[in-house]
């Protein structure tokens, strides 16, 4: 007979963890051959210290990597508003905003704020960081 249902796998191991979302920062190579490994990682979270939770995810995104944010998103990764700003999805992001208008100062991973992410994501997020920036003027 198969395993029991309410049987939870083990834990991810801390330091692998830690690994992943610090080189999510910037090494897609890494970012890479880690998911091949253990695919579990695409959401993991670490917290650097006083609830600063960030996910390889949020890492991507506050840099601007949009390589290493696509490679995640495509293993499943949870797509969040700080990364829907950073590559530039305008309808997920004024869609939020239209309903939760406090979310334009919402803070991120580090405390980044939403529209550093817009500016992090460059040209592919324009739209992005001209909605944040018109906002915030008429706010």
């Amino acid at each position: 007979m198969g395993a029991d249902v309410n049987e939870k796998p083990a834990p991810l191991d801390p330091h692998t963890v830690e690994a992943f979302v610090a080189s999510a920062h910037g090494d897609l190579e890494y970012v890479r051959e880690a998911l091949e490994e253990e695919p579990a990682l695409v959401n993991a979270s670490w917290d650097w210290g006083g609830g600063d939770w960030e996910t390889a995810l949020g890492a991507a995104s506050h840099m601007g990597r949009r390589q290493i944010a696509l490679l995640l998103l495509e293993h499943g990764a949870r797509l969040d508003l700080f990364a829907a700003a950073m590559l530039g999805y305008f309808d997920i992001v004024s869609g939020v905003l239209a309903d939760f208008p406090e979310m334009h100062d919402a803070k991120g991973p580090h405390g980044i704020p939403l529209v550093e992410h817009a500016r992090a994501g460059g040209e592919d997020a324009r739209a992005v960081l001209e909605l944040l920036e018109s906002t915030e003027v008429a706010r």
